[in-house]
């Protein structure tokens, strides 16, 4: 599933990933959950994931607190830092993935308010399949249960069933460029 997800995703054309990350941005801020946010967690894209740097940016000139996951290599964990500013705060991290620079000041798990939380594939019950290094599999049962637990992910992401382990948080929501899916518990 991995694969094919991933090369369905690779396959979209530039100017649609643009224009759909652009939707996916704009559906976001649309949340109550989001704006009402203080300190938001956002991964920086990698490769052909949906473009979250106008969500970065929109949360910052909003005055949100953002952080981004940094990963700890010797406990396998991901550090929470704040970026302030996404041209001189990021950098990539020998893996090629941006992260957060090692000057950006670390932010407490308690301090999260919602999550921008990222996958592969989602399906209709919140269940996501991640990139198979479990960071976020550990990382989501640290934050708080009032944590609002958000998906972006394209359409093509959104799969009928995904495997799921008995480590796997769910998200609480899934929102692609033409909908948003409300997973009810």
């Amino acid at each position: 599933m991995r694969q094919s997800v991933r090369a369905e995703r690779d396959a979209l054309p530039a100017d649609a990933r643009a224009a759909a990350s652009a939707s996916i941005v704009s559906r976001m801020l649309e949340r109550a959950d989001f704006a009402a946010a203080k300190t938001v967690l956002v991964t920086l894209p990698f490769r052909n994931e949906w473009d979250t740097r106008a969500l970065v940016r929109a949360a910052l000139e909003a005055g949100k607190r953002v952080a981004a996951p940094r990963v700890d290599d010797a406990t396998r964990m991901l550090d929470l830092r704040a970026i302030s500013d996404p041209q001189r705060d990021v950098g990539p991290s020998p893996q090629g993935i941006p992260e957060p620079l090692s000057h950006c000041p670390p932010i407490a798990r308690d301090a999260i308010d919602f999550v921008v939380v990222p996958g592969l594939a989602f399906d209709r019950e919140g269940h996501r399949l991640g990139y198979g290094g479990g960071f976020y599999d550990r990382l989501l049962p640290l934050l708080s249960p009032r944590v609002a637990r958000v998906a972006g992910a394209f359409d093509l992401q959104v799969v009928p069933q995904v495997p799921v382990g008995p480590n796997d948080v769910p998200v609480q929501a899934i929102v692609t460029e033409s909908r948003e899916l409300s997973v009810r518990r």
